[in-house]
């Protein structure tokens, strides 16, 4: 079995391929790569970047889906020193624009089918594949300590609630992340994790961190394929899989899910509220489901359910804190219920050129989450709702995720929003969109009348659409504000 890297070492990858140089460490669909010939590509690239005028402390944006080169970019970024900013490759022209605009890197690295322009007189922009391999690399310096406190990478927030803001996440902060997933669930010789999952996303750059720092072999699956994922579990015997609700709802929709994923040990759901009925679902056939919390400022997971927890119908928490993390409620009411505020070494430095923004979030050492939750007796965390989600209708309070597990407990509902439409007479009104599972039929009414049973009054959407389907972010977070407009 691969042992954790040291606290005090080099690059993380030079280190892994030192120690394990022949075990498995990288699988997609076109290549499979062992620590020792992942270095070696990664080393080379390295050298790209230096011989492009990337040098230690510059920043490198890259706007990439995910591949193995994103993933040899991670770890050449190291290698050089550089900070690694990490776009989604979704978004729009201008949307790219304004945040290299915001970032400054020293070079772009892109696969868009459309032109990406420099963003300052002094950046380079390549495409990330045949036009970066074309670069003569220059021989690299022997390997470095690596900086704990540098700024690693740089992640910009989905921005559910406005402008998308630049984290910063250091060293330290995902070594901590991998440390505290590692103490919680183990690591066993024949672990293999499938990522699934954006990489530009901190939910799916955890896993590229802890496989390098646990030594465990990633399965890399460069989009989400109900069927290709359910062969790779059964296949590959992928034993570690980490998911948003929305995959876990489609894997549980595929034909044939009883008495599948045989090695599966752990299957992190995190992004979005997991929802019970969805969570006894995964459990009736026996997927060993984990629900876990965490934020992009927190380099991924704050609370993750314990393993001993999985097969419980009972388990409804997100569980404990993991490693160092503490977690307090402030401003609760008399239910318990208030800001979720964490502190701990996954916490991140701040918001790259926003003080103001740093200031709002960061106080003595504790980070304002925004999101509503409560702890209970055994120190076990529930998370409610966004307070940006709250709805306030004629002075009650409204958390959308309760409306939304009654209204998924209909046997028609596949998925559901709730959010709040302004109102002249209450302030705001609650309302709701779904979707049909397949071959439902069922009207607003009905939906309204089922909640009526279910509910008080004022909880009861005025109004449901049907949609094909839900805007979410990249994270799977839904993106209640495009709803409302």
């Amino acid at each position: 079995m691969a042992e954790p890297l040291p606290e005090s070492c080099g690059p993380w990858l030079d280190e892994r391929a030192r120690r394990d140089p022949d075990a498995p460490a990288l699988t997609s669909a076109a290549t499979t790569f062992s620590w020792r010939a992942l270095a070696g590509s990664v080393e080379a690239l390295a050298g790209r970047l230096t011989a492009l005028g990337v040098a230690r402390g510059d920043r490198v944006a890259i706007v990439l889906g995910p591949s193995v080169r994103l993933i040899e970019l991670v770890h050449a970024a190291q290698r050089c020193g550089a900070t690694l900013v990490l776009l989604d490759p979704r978004l729009a022209a201008s949307e790219v624009a304004v945040l290299l605009a915001h970032a400054d890197p020293v070079l772009v690295l892109h696969d868009r089918p459309f032109p990406v322009a420099p963003p300052t007189a002094r950046a380079r922009v390549l495409g990330a594949h045949d036009a970066l391999d074309a670069v003569m690399p220059m021989p690299m310096p022997p390997p470095t300590l690596v900086d704990p406190t540098a700024v690693q990478t740089i992640l910009y927030t989905s921005g559910t609630t406005g402008g998308p803001k630049g984290v910063m996440l250091t060293h330290a902060n995902h070594r901590a992340s991998a440390a505290a997933s590692r103490a919680h669930l183990g690591v066993r010789a024949d672990d293999r994790w499938l990522v699934a999952l954006p990489l530009h996303h901190v939910g799916g750059l955890s896993i590229v961190m802890r496989s390098v720092l646990d030594g465990t072999p990633l399965v890399l699956h460069e989009r989400f394929d109900v069927a290709a994922v359910w062969q790779a579990i059964d296949d590959e015997r992928i034993t570690l899989l980490s998911i948003v609700p929305t995959m876990l709802y489609r894997l549980l929709e595929h034909a044939g899910v009883a008495r599948r994923g045989a090695a599966l040990r752990a299957v992190l759901v995190g992004g979005a509220a997991l929802t019970p009925a969805l969570a006894a679902r995964a459990r009736a056939v026996g997927l060993p489901i984990l629900p876990t919390y965490g934020l992009t400022e927190t380099a991924s997971q704050v609370a993750t359910c314990a393993l001993a927890d999985s097969a419980s119908d009972a388990a409804t928490t997100v569980g404990r804190p993991l490693g160092a993390t503490r977690v307090r409620i402030d401003d609760a009411d008399e239910e318990g219920r208030g800001e979720i505020v964490v502190a701990g070494p996954t916490v991140m430095a701040g918001y790259f050129r926003d003080a103001d923004a740093t200031t709002r979030v960061l106080r003595d050492g504790w980070l304002h989450t925004g999101d509503i939750g409560c702890l209970d007796a055994a120190g076990r965390l529930s998370v409610l709702d966004r307070r940006t989600d709250l709805v306030i209708s004629g002075g009650e309070n409204v958390y959308p995720a309760e409306v939304e597990a009654v209204l998924l407990a209909h046997p028609a509902v596949g998925e559901a929003a709730v959010y709040g439409a302004p109102d002249p007479e209450w302030g705001r009104r609650v309302q709701a969109a779904v979707v049909l599972r397949a071959g439902a039929v069922v009207d607003g009414a009905a939906l309204q009348q089922w909640c009526r049973t279910r509910l008080a009054g004022f909880k009861v959407p005025r109004a449901i659409e049907q949609v094909a389907e839900l805007p979410r972010t990249a994270s799977g977070k839904i993106r209640r504000h495009v709803l409302a407009r």
